[in-house]
Parts: structure tokens; C-alpha cells; sequence
């Protein structure tokens, strides 16, 4: 059975302490009861977003054991890239009602982007979708396009890398993919610009689809210079850690479901939105049935 979505990129355990009076002072050490030890990273995410709402879901990552058994167990096929003694990748997230920090050991990951092009090769899916920075996007931009010659669609979700406008062909590849998501912080960032609008005119000129996340505010679809909207479902958050990332599954559900712009902004503002119910990123995806009708 052909996969639906094919997800590509970094994968970490993520250790979440949570409920914090405030970020630690140097030196000072704060005691919580609230932790929480999960899997996280974009592709992860999104991957078990897809595969909770019914889409035959894979992912081409560097996983922990515990990594890929969770997957396995929400039935999202698994192509492990990490080799036997590599350490994973780890996040220390320390979060307050108010704000974030985090800590990153990179592990395997380090090596990840040499090993995912043969992976991605081997794999036939209606849609893959990268969640990572890349370092050489010239590779990635040819990679983008022998897909779409091939019918599979792509997307990308760089997050947030300062560096990455810099590097050669990054706006060949930004081209080169169906879809881009960016939420209104790296939208405005990555165009160079301070206002919403400027960047949304800027964005309408450099990708074929830019989908922007803005969090509580909803999300907002522009492509060919016409822009969609769509409200997000209000909800008192206990953790936003992967909430972008379960937007992404949402959506991708809904747009190859053949779904309406408008229904797609509204299935992934309402995954994302029920992702931040709970700590980390995967414990409260929902499943089809809850979906809105």
C-alpha cells in the first residue's frame, strides 16, 4: 500500500520540565513536579499527527528505540537512519507559564543530512514533507524537483535558523517545494522585513504556497497572490512544544484528502491547538474521530 506522507528529518527525546516559577539564574537550581519525557522533533510530529487522523504515515529519521517503537505503535512506518551505538539526539526544554528555554545534546543528527537523500530515494509516498535547516540546498532544491517529476508533491518547515537565507540557492529551494510553513516570527525574519503585510507580499512572490502559523490567531494561506484565513479554536494551553509541527499534520491531512483551503488551515489549527492540551508534542494529537465535522 503506497504511503500517503513521508516525513524527513531531525528526531530528539525531549526531557520537558514544566510549571517553573521562572528560568533558573546562573547557578541556581529550581525543583518541579511537573515532567515529562517524550519524543519530539518536526518530522516526529507531524508523522504521528498524519497517522493519529488515518493517513498511512512514514518517517526517514535518526531514532531512539523508544523513538521508533512509539511510531510503530501509532502505525507510522519507520526507516531508521541511526546506526547501532550512535548516541540520539536529546532537548531539555524548561518551561514557565510565560516563556521557554531549551538545551539541545545533537547526537546522530549531526550526521543525519548525509544519510536521508539515499533514504528519501528508496521511498515512494504521494507527499514528503522536510522539517529541518539544510546545509546544502542547492542538493535539496534538485531533490525537491526530481520529485515533483516524479508526481509527488513536497513540503518544508525549516524553523528557525538565521543563517539560512545566506546560503547558496536557499531561495531556489524555497521554489522548488509545493508548500513552505513558517510561523509569523520566520516569516517576517526570513523576508527581511518587520511588518505582516510586507512579509506577506513577499512571501507571495517567493514560494508557490507559504502557509503561516499565528498561533492563537489562526493561520493564513497565500499562493499566486491570493491569501485564505482561518481562525484557531480557543483553548487554555498546558505546553505549546510541537504545536507548529502537529499543525503540519493537520493541514497535510486535510490537503491530501482533498480538502478545501480553508478546511486545511482550520484541520491544522485544530491538531495544533489540541496538541498544546497536554506536555510535549504527541500526547494529545487527536484522533479522526474527534475531529470537527
Amino acid at each position: 500500500m503506497r504511503i500517503e506522507l513521508l516525513t524527513v528529518g531531525e528526531a530528539f527525546q525531549d526531557l520537558i520540565f514544566m510549571s517553573l516559577p521562572r528560568l533558573p539564574r546562573l547557578g541556581e537550581e529550581l525543583r518541579t513536579p511537573h515532567f515529562v519525557a517524550t519524543i519530539g522533533g518536526g518530522a516526529v510530529i507531524t508523522a504521528t499527527a498524519a497517522a493519529r487522523l488515518g493517513m498511512r504515515s512514514a518517517i526517514v529519521s535518526a531514532l531512539s528505540a523508544d523513538a521508533a517503537r512509539a511510531l510503530r505503535g501509532d502505525r507510522v512506518s519507520v526507516v531508521n537512519v541511526r546506526r547501532p551505538g550512535e548516541p540520539h539526539a536529546i532537548t531539555v526544554a524548561l518551561s514557565t507559564s510565560a516563556d521557554r528555554s531549551f538545551v539541545t545534546f545533537n547526537g546522530v543528527n549531526d550526521r543525519l543530512q548525509a544519510r536521508l537523500p539515499a533514504a528519501v530515494a528508496r521511498r515512494r509516498a504521494a507527499h514528503v514533507h522536510f522539517a529541518f535547516s539544510p546545509a546544502d540546498c542547492a542538493r535539496w532544491a534538485a531533490i525537491a524537483e526530481r520529485l515533483r517529476t516524479r508526481g509527488t508533491t513536497t513540503s518544508w518547515d525549516f524553523g528557525w535558523d538565521p543563517a539560512l537565507p545566506a546560503r547558496d540557492l536557499f531561495w531556489r529551494l524555497v521554489r522548488a517545494v509545493d508548500f513552505v510553513f513558517v510561523n509569523e516570527i520566520e516569516a517576517t525574519a526570513y523576508a527581511g522585513v518587520r511588518r505582516r503585510d510586507e512579509a506577506a507580499r513577499f512571501w507571495a512572490a517567493a514560494a508557490r504556497n507559504v502557509v503561516i502559523k499565528l498561533g492563537a490567531r489562526g493561520s493564513h494561506w497565500i499562493a499566486a497572490g491570493i491569501g485564505v484565513r482561518a481562525a484557531a479554536p480557543r483553548v487554555r494551553p498546558v505546553d505549546t512544544t510541537g504545536a507548529g509541527d502537529a499543525f503540519n499534520g493537520g493541514f497535510l491531512y486535510g490537503l491530501l484528502r482533498g480538502r478545501t483551503r480553508r478546511d486545511c488551515l482550520r484541520l491544522g489549527n485544530f491538531v495544533g491547538a489540541r496538541s498544546t492540551l497536554a506536555a510535549g508534542g504527541v500526547a494529545s494529537l487527536p484522533r479522526r474521530r474527534e475531529l470537527p465535522s
